[in-house]
């Protein structure tokens, strides 16, 4: 195992953090698309509101309110699902409290001490983890052996109260008095390895396929398949499903993605339109070029907080799947010819499997991505699977020194 996480702590990651702000349930699905397009991997944690305001809370309770996370993927769906695009459901449908879109799943976050290991938070967000709920206390002045799981010859979880004061201070155990707390995702532990590559020598040169990081087990949808059918695959890591086209010899050629990613910072209710109402295909190539204009509705979309000149934040403007955000001009000319040219945004972000880890997560990083597509060495777009953060923690915390890597 490599020392780089038996001797760091969680605490360290969290330096310079800024402290959580909890988005509650009863908060609308507009409030909710304000704060996922501010956020980390296009998803934000959803709580249940503190009961007692004069209840003295730890991290244990905290968790306790946790209630899931929801991402643009989940609100584009519950919009093209359940008929919000019609001006007289559209207001409805933004005011829906957040809990009606969220899945529950409170062991998607963790609290953990700030003297957890790394090693530990690993296993936890290789596990299915997304979110590490970390103290922020006034105590955590680092350690005077700082990125030692030892402290004067204990370990730090086991401190007990015997020891001086500099120890038991660093144990922190149940606070006395409300602390503050941040979250870390896998994309903050993701950039903390990212800065400690060299003492995770040779790893980060081998190839993704000799770490077994690929995934050959994907959600995928053919491009000529209605669009809606993506939201009934199971879509939690990642959240992303490929759009393909199938040759003669079985094999998929990528042509786009349906993902939380993809729509992050998307115009949500003309994606959700969209997702309604065409094919996989034109979802992620574009329709304008195909489709007459007088095929779609008028919008009056909420800009989020643009300033439109208006009184009422609103605009109105013609539907077109350019408006979605991350469509190209040439959509029509693509589809016709069954190939992925350069789209901008639209583009699948893929990598080869012959891409080197380190490269991959600065890939990912680069475009705040939480996966890549993996495509063959020989092809630009026949697809072979995906790797997900989850992928990556899988394969750092693997012995280094049983892989060699490629010449």
């Amino acid at each position: 195992m490599a020392s780089v996480f038996l001797y760091h702590v969680i605490g360290d990651l969290t330096v310079g953090k800024p402290e959580l702000v909890e988005f509650f349930e009863t908060e609308t699905v507009d409030s909710a698309i304000r704060a996922i397009g501010e956020c980390m991997e296009g998803g934000i944690p959803v709580w249940k509101r503190k009961q007692h305001n004069s209840f003295i809370e730890n991290g244990v309770f905290r968790q306790q309110r946790f209630v899931g996370i929801v991402n643009s993927f989940d609100i584009v769906t519950f919009l093209a699902r359940e008929g919000g695009l019609e001006d007289q459901d559209r207001d409805k449908a933004m005011k829906t409290p957040i809990s009606e879109v969220v899945v529950p799943n409170n062991s998607l976050l963790k609290f953990v001490d700030p003297g957890t290991r790394l090693i530990d938070a690993l296993e936890m967000m290789k596990h299915g983890v997304l979110r590490l709920l970390v103290p922020k206390s006034i105590a955590w002045k680092g350690m005077s052996k700082r990125f030692s799981v030892l402290y004067n010859g204990k370990w730090l979880k086991n401190l007990d109260s015997s020891g001086n004061a500099a120890t038991s201070s660093n144990r922190l155990p149940s606070p006395p008095t409300d602390t503050k707390f941040c979250c870390l995702s896998r994309e903050d532990v993701i950039r903390f390895i990212i800065g400690c590559l060299g003492a995770l020598a040779p790893l980060p040169l081998c190839s993704i396929s000799s770490l077994g990081a690929v995934t050959s087990n994907y959600n995928y949808i053919d491009a000529s398949a209605p669009a809606l059918e993506a939201t009934r695959m199971l879509t939690q890591d990642p959240c992303a499903i490929a759009v393909i086209e199938s040759n003669t010899d079985g094999e998929h050629k990528i042509i786009g993605e349906i993902s939380a990613t993809k729509l992050w910072k998307c115009d949500y209710l003309s994606a959700a339109w969209a997702l309604a109402n065409l094919s996989a295909g034109q979802f992620v190539m574009g329709s304008e070029d195909h489709t007459s204009p007088t095929s779609f509705p008028n919008f009056s979309i909420n800009s989020l907080g643009e300033d439109t000149g208006t009184s009422s934040g609103l605009r109105l403007r013609k539907f077109s799947s350019r408006s979605i955000g991350f469509f190209s001009n040439q959509a029509s000319s693509a589809i016709s010819h069954g190939r992925s040219m350069y789209r901008g945004r639209s583009a699948p972000l893929t990598c080869k499997v012959t891409s080197s880890l380190a490269a991959l997560m600065a890939q990912m990083l680069s475009h705040r991505a939480t996966h890549v597509w993996v495509t063959e060495a020989g092809s630009e777009d026949t697809l072979v699977g995906v790797v997900s953060y989850t992928d990556i923690l899988s394969a750092v915390i693997k012995q280094p020194s049983s892989v060699v890597p490629n010449p």
